[in-house]
């Protein structure tokens, strides 16, 4: 009988030269042991060149060979020529999954899933990044250079060094045995007792925690799971330990206001150090922020063991009271702004007195953070509007409350629409992120550009890039300006990175304003395209002072995230260095905190004095101090934020789960809590603070999640 496989093989033949001893195995044996060699390699040398810890090294290498070998299956099993073409594009799709991963980190700090992520990242504008995307590939041609290694050696090697006959059988059937071993194996260095906050056996059967992944399992790995979760979804094992979930404090003689004196004294610590009760003050209600809810039915009714976990740990949480400051702006209109990159170091008194006047004149916030949590901006707004964290991993949280129409009882739009407020909200730039279906189900009636909002124009009929905030605010102000109550929120853009005076025509708009300051371009460009945040509030404050609003509207403005792709910019305005070898990607592991402290605007024309607060907080405070302020019903136990303005604990959370508190900052990575100025604690004190912060931290993170998850506010406002 004739032999295609074999003729085509004599024809191909006389290309080949026959090594003998071991060249000659190693050629027999080809692509059974290349494309094992190749994932060992990119796994490794990736590692290296992201600066990732090594110690994890054995269990990507055994992943990696038994990866390897299952692909090499496809490669052995065909003939000639089909199997030369399928390991030609194996390894031309390993190594580019490499590089792009390696870009999206330097790029959007982040690592990229495949399945979860893969219809968010096709709606995004990636044109929108593409400045920041070649500087990224340029930056790093040596690391995908090296990605493409394997690439460059079967190209050069492959055609004339290894033989793409099909094998046996049974080689076949030995290869699939030693792929199956080698992950089992993989598995059992997995489970083994490694140390430290995030372990391989708990970000192997989680669908959060990317960083981790990547860093512990490799990105390989990593895909995988994503595959696996998205497919089969997580089995979650939760802690169930409800006892003792309040944040301890040393901050409880008189709450959370300062005077100067007190401000200069406990700058860093919040307050006093006494461990005290506050007595409550005549006449001011200081009842707990809650709603009347029947936990022990909901629990007894829960439809699996996630909604149960979540029905009996808000039942164990400690609400956040009431206080002097509670429904101080109530039936108040509002505007709340989350401005695009914003950082609280480019505020000056002179270049941007209004942003200066609002941040000092209302509630001042001294240690305020914007931590960066998954997808940046998304996670941003979702701390914002949610008082939630967002998840760290795919399903992007924000995206999935639109997609699912999650109930979204307490954001503040759902919140003032049901007391008969009208609720807009504006974006100045396309659809990103799933907006054009999570905002609407946030309570806005969404307008965004394109769709609602008509964006500003080059004298070429092109869209400006990025769009002024200052010419979003004059063209919608009149959609609301007139109503009896309004609540207005407005996402900008005009801050959004690359920062330069070529492709920046914020930055070349308002190039003049920067132009004799002492610094680096980048950082010029910088301040100069966020001057139309400064230009936007002040024709807000303008307009809302002609109609005689300004005494009865709240202010509310922070940031979606740092400038995280500059952060040289952020160190050349807070005139001192945030981190060490990890700083490029914001590992968190050797950074200073302080890079992400900003500024909180919460600020009305009604004020007469400002109300200075030192205790920390970041951004899913905001909603529960909103609420709080506006005289809201709202239930402080099911949100992970609290009332900044109450004599709750304070605690902030950071992404790679690091936590912030009145008593100290916390680093997962080397397991040490650094203490605030005038805190004590001994050794033993200080470990059993840690491990009962660690199960609060870890709590509100899952609940976060679950959430959304499990729409658990429809389980318990669905009727009303």
């Amino acid at each position: 009988m004739f032999d295609n496989d074999n003729y085509g093989y004599q024809r191909s033949h006389h290309r080949e030269r026959r090594y003998e001893g071991p060249l000659g195995l190693i050629q027999s044996l080809g692509m059974i042991l290349f494309f094992p060699l190749m994932f060992v390699y990119l796994e490794v040398v990736f590692h290296l060149y992201m600066g990732l810890a090594m110690k994890y090294a054995p269990i990507m290498i055994l992943f990696g060979i038994s990866l390897g070998l299952i692909l090499s299956l496809f490669t052995i099993n065909f003939g000639h020529l089909a199997n030369k073409i399928i390991a030609y594009i194996i390894t031309i799709l390993s190594s580019l999954i490499f590089c792009i991963e390696m870009v999206c980190k330097v790029v959007l700090k982040q690592y990229y899933q495949l399945l979860s992520t893969a219809d968010t990242a096709a709606n995004n504008k990636l044109t929108d990044y593409m400045d920041a995307i070649i500087k990224g590939i340029v930056s790093n041609l040596w690391g995908i250079f090296l990605m493409l290694v394997p690439v460059i050696l079967i190209f050069i090697f492959g055609h004339r060094f290894y033989r793409f006959r099909r094998k046996h059988i049974t080689l076949s059937a030995c290869v699939a045995a030693i792929a199956i071993a080698t992950h089992l194996f993989g598995l059992g260095v997995v489970h083994l007792n490694w140390s430290g906050d995030f372990t391989p056996k708990m970000v192997y059967f989680t669908d959060t925690n990317v960083e981790d992944q990547v860093e512990q399992l490799g990105i390989i790995t990593m895909l995988r799971l994503d595959v696996k979760h998205t497919l089969f979804g997580v089995n979650k094992a939760l802690d169930d330990d409800f006892s003792d979930l309040q944040v301890p404090s040393i901050d409880q003689e008189d709450g959370n206001k300062s005077d100067d004196n007190k401000n200069d004294a406990n700058q860093n610590t919040g307050g006093n150090t006494a461990e005290a009760t506050p007595e409550p003050t005549p006449g001011i209600d200081t009842s707990p922020n809650v709603m009347d809810i029947d936990f022990d039915t909901l629990i007894s009714e829960s439809k699996n063991d996630n909604v149960e976990w979540l029905n009996k740990y808000f039942q164990s949480v400690t609400p956040t009271n009431k206080n002097e400051y509670t429904g101080m702006f109530e039936d108040y209109n509002v505007i709340f702004i989350t401005a695009e990159g914003f950082s609280g170091y480019l505020i000056d008194e002179e270049r941007t007195p209004t942003l200066y006047k609002l941040t000092h004149e209302g509630f001042v916030f001294n240690n305020y953070y914007t931590p960066l949590h998954y997808t940046s901006t998304s996670g941003g707004e979702f701390q914002n509007l949610t008082g939630l964290y967002p998840k760290n991993g795919n399903p992007i949280s924000m995206k999935e409350t639109g997609e699912q129409k999650t109930n979204m009882y307490f954001s503040l739009a759902n919140q003032l629409n049901r007391l008969g407020y009208k609720s807009i909200g504006f974006h100045n730039n396309g659809e990103m992120y799933g907006r054009r279906k999570s905002h609407p189900n946030l309570g806005y009636d969404w307008n965004q550009g394109g769709e609602g909002f008509e964006m500003e124009k080059t004298s070429a009929g092109n869209n400006v890039w990025p769009q002024s905030d200052e010419y979003m605010v004059q063209q919608t102000v009149d959609e609301f300006i007139n109503e009896d109550k309004f609540n207005v929120y407005y996402m900008t853009v005009s801050g959004h990175m690359p920062y330069n005076f070529t492709g920046d025509a914020m930055a070349v708009k308002n190039k003049s304003y920067v132009e004799n300051l002492p610094y680096t371009d980048t950082t010029k460009a910088y301040l100069a395209a966020n001057m139309e945040v400064e230009k936007a509030l002040s024709y807000l404050i303008e307009r809302l002072e002609e109609a005689g609003k300004l005494e009865n509207t709240l202010l509310v403005m922070t940031a979606d995230h740092i400038p995280y792709f500059d952060v040289a910019t952020l160190e050349e305005l807070a005139g001192k260095s945030f981190g060490g070898s990890q700083i490029e990607n914001l590992k968190e592991s050797d950074v200073d905190f302080d890079l992400y402290k900003n500024s909180l605007i919460m600020w009305s024309g009604s004020m007469t004095e400002p109300v200075v607060i030192d205790k920390p907080c970041g951004q899913v405070d905001i909603l529960p101090t909103v609420s709080n302020l506006l005289g809201l019903e709202y239930d402080s136990r099911l949100l992970a934020g609290s009332d900044i303005l109450s004599d709750a604990a304070p605690l902030v959370i950071f992404s790679s789960s690091s936590w912030l508190t009145d008593k100290g900052l916390y680093n997962r990575y080397t397991g040490k809590l650094t203490l605030a100025d005038g805190v004590t604690m001994t050794d033993e004190e200080k470990q059993e603070y840690i491990t009962k912060m660690k199960k609060i931290v870890n709590y509100k993170l899952q609940a976060s999640v679950s959430i959304i998850e499990e729409d658990y506010y429809d389980i318990v406002f669905g009727d009303k």
